[in-house]
């Protein structure tokens, strides 16, 4: 056999020792892709419902500023204890049902930040009346209004740095172990951009206000 033959050989060898599976790995595999495709219409429903539902409670108000934060939290909560009957799907759908709360403000013209604010801690609370992990939430919260704010075209640093606050206050109510645990879950959500950071840290704002009332007036 010639050194060509030898190296086809050799290179057809290492082709077929490739990752292979059977009719039991493409079921699966087939299973997981159905599934997945099932979760993103879903996903999309939930935002198409929570838009439609705060924009047109909004309006019904005539758009007053306290009603569109009192519709804000009420549909958050309202879709947290949906989960909580069905048993299942909260951490999937707080991002969704955050976007769509944001999306519904913005039909609307209304504050991105304050509905983010309260949509991300009423989802905290509500986590933590279910026993979920809050952390989890509030990080899966904070996704949803930063995603939601991003397609709207809103200010995105200014909504998630509401989101974090609402996030951190909603887990001093809970305990000082719920707010080491979300803040070091945004401090990650957030990476580098400091500021965001920052706002929601107690110790900095402490520190900050320090700084201030040394301040000669």
């Amino acid at each position: 056999m010639s050194e060509v033959e030898q190296d086809t050989v050799r290179e057809d060898s290492v082709q077929s020792t490739g990752p292979t599976f059977g009719s039991a790995g493409s079921a699966v595999r087939d299973g997981i892709v159905g599934s997945l495709k099932g979760l993103n219409e879903i996903e999309a429903e939930i935002v198409s419902l929570v838009r439609s539902t705060v924009s047109n409670a909004v309006r019904a108000a005539g758009q007053v500023s306290g009603d569109t934060l009192a519709v804000v939290r009420d549909v958050t909560l309202g879709a947290i204890q949906a989960t909580e009957e069905v048993g299942t799907g909260l951490t999937l759908s707080t991002k969704s049902v955050a976007k769509g709360v944001i999306m519904g403000v913005s039909d609307v013209g209304g504050d991105l930040v304050q509905a983010a604010t309260v949509t991300v801690k009423a989802a905290v609370e509500g986590a933590s009346s279910v026993g979920a992990d809050v952390a989890v939430i509030a990080r899966r919260a904070v996704d949803g209004t930063v995603e939601a704010t991003t397609e709207v075209g809103g200010n995105v640093f200014e909504v998630a740095r509401g989101a974090a606050l609402g996030a951190v206050d909603a887990a001093g109510a809970i305990g000082n172990a719920a707010v080491i645990t979300v803040k070091e879950m945004l401090t990650g959500l957030v990476g580098g951009i400091k500021e965001v950071a920052s706002a929601a840290l107690p110790k900095a704002r402490s520190a900050m206000d320090e700084a201030e009332s040394r301040q000669p007036h």
